[in-house]
């Protein structure tokens, strides 16, 4: 493999396993500030408690989380140096805000919230929580503004050979980036959502502490449920804003080939890049895939075929990690309703459901994961979309020494992850006392 390819899968591996720790942070955050207000507002000890237990996975994900996010952004300085020559006055602004405002602002309220239990009111309490979670979203939303330039570039010019910051408005209001944001949070929000969940099943299936668990399983629940259907909706307009900004992305999320109007989805498909076709292609449903593009079922949309192949992302990949999303979305949707149906007495629900929600914790993360893949992967052969492609960013380097450093980067990750699942589950089946 060449220095191209060994950068692109050492940055790939990275983000994938650091971002399985965000998601759990923004969500939990927002769980266990809602979980201390309840304290707050009822005086009910439970909420507390539940606060305190919640509260230490929470923290458990969020430090690990930090390592594995620090070296990102010393990549773009050493495996695609050429791309940050490139963009790097308007990328870097972005990230430097992230750093010194919202990571820093959610880092030192984490201090205050975990060293700050028997010393602050309970109201200034709860307060800190509550900046930690807006924080930790915020922080959220300048990576994400960051990767909306990469996906759709406004507010800049080129000049000297690179792109400059012509106006930080436009970055800012970038509505292709805010939308990729909603769809993130609301995501993350669910995923948190189902976790709890899960995590409370468990203990509901020992019948342990019936009370804490089952008060537990109602906030997860309501957070899955009101997420779970946000998310998809959310996901239907970025849809639309993929459709008129990047066609290229469409058609190879739907392995679509020919422009045409009245455009079908088939529901079961097996892309053919070679052939520029399908090999199979069942169950067609005609004008579906207009209508959900455009919100028109006689628009037209335009087929891969009528983007030269250089220009054509990876069908295949694009195609399954889109359906592999939407498949998980609709069951975690079907989950999330039976969760909430079954909230008031969750204890007498069917033990088969509840072992469902216990195996169903890791749906929403490889959800995002796919999510993740289809916005990144279907922007190839882009790293900037339309201005810089992915191979004229990489930095010169030679192939041993990227080869060493994904290595090193594979164990170390893997190492990380491993020590994040074992302290969750380890600290996940404890007696919440």
């Amino acid at each position: 493999m060449d220095v191209l390819m060994l950068s692109r899968l050492q940055f790939a591996f990275a983000t994938f396993i650091h971002f399985i720790f965000v998601p759990l942070t923004l969500g939990m955050s927002f769980i266990v500030a809602v979980m201390e207000t309840k304290y707050v507002r009822t005086g009910d000890e439970t909420y507390k408690r539940m606060a305190k237990f919640w509260g230490k996975l929470f923290l458990i994900n969020f430090a690990l989380g930090v390592v594995t996010g620090l070296t990102l952004e010393f990549q773009f300085g050493t495996n695609w140096s050429r791309y940050s020559a490139f963009v790097g006055d308007i990328f870097g602004s972005l990230l430097a805000i992230e750093a010194t405002a919202a990571f820093f602002l959610e880092s030192t309220f984490i201090a205050v919230w975990v060293f700050g239990w028997n010393k602050l009111s309970p109201k200034a309490h709860a307060a800190c929580i509550w900046i930690v979670a807006f924080a930790a979203n915020l922080s959220a939303l300048w990576i994400i503004l960051a990767n909306g330039f990469m996906q759709h570039p406004v507010g800049y010019v080129i000049q000297n050979g690179r792109a400059e910051l012509s106006s930080f408005l436009d970055v800012l209001t970038n509505g292709y980036a805010w939308n990729e944001y909603f769809h993130t949070v609301t995501g993350s929000w669910a995923l948190a959502g189902f976790f709890v969940v899960g995590v409370s099943a468990m203990h509901l299936l020992r019948k342990s502490n019936i009370d804490f668990f089952t008060k537990s399983f109602r906030v997860g629940a309501a957070f899955a449920l009101i997420f779970t259907i946000l998310v998809a909706l959310v996901g239907h307009r970025q849809g639309n804003i993929v459709a008129e900004l990047q066609p290229a992305k469409l058609a190879a999320m739907e392995s679509h080939w020919t422009t045409q109007k009245n455009a079908p989805m088939y529901l079961l498909a097996v892309p053919d890049p070679a052939k520029e076709g399908n090999s199979l292609e069942i169950g067609r449903i005609p004008s579906v895939l207009s209508l959900m593009a455009f919100n028109d079922p006689s628009a037209t949309v335009k087929g891969l075929k009528d983007f030269p192949a250089e220009d054509r992302p990876p069908v295949t990949l694009t195609f399954g990690a889109f359906r592999l999303m939407v498949g998980l979305g609709t069951l975690m949707l079907v989950l999330a309703v039976l969760a909430f149906i079954a909230r008031h007495k969750p204890e007498d629900s069917s033990p088969r459901l509840l072992k469902i929600l216990v195996w169903a914790i890791p749906l929403p993360y490889i959800a995002l994961q796919a999510g993740w893949a289809v916005a990144e992967v279907g922007r190839q052969p882009w790293i900037v979309y339309g201005l810089m492609r992915t191979k004229d960013a990489v930095s010169p380097l030679a192939v041993e020494q990227v080869a060493i450093s994904l290595v090193a980067f594979f164990v170390v990750y893997i190492l990380l992850a491993g020590l994040d699942i074992f302290l969750l589950a380890k600290y996940a089946r404890r007696d919440p006392h």
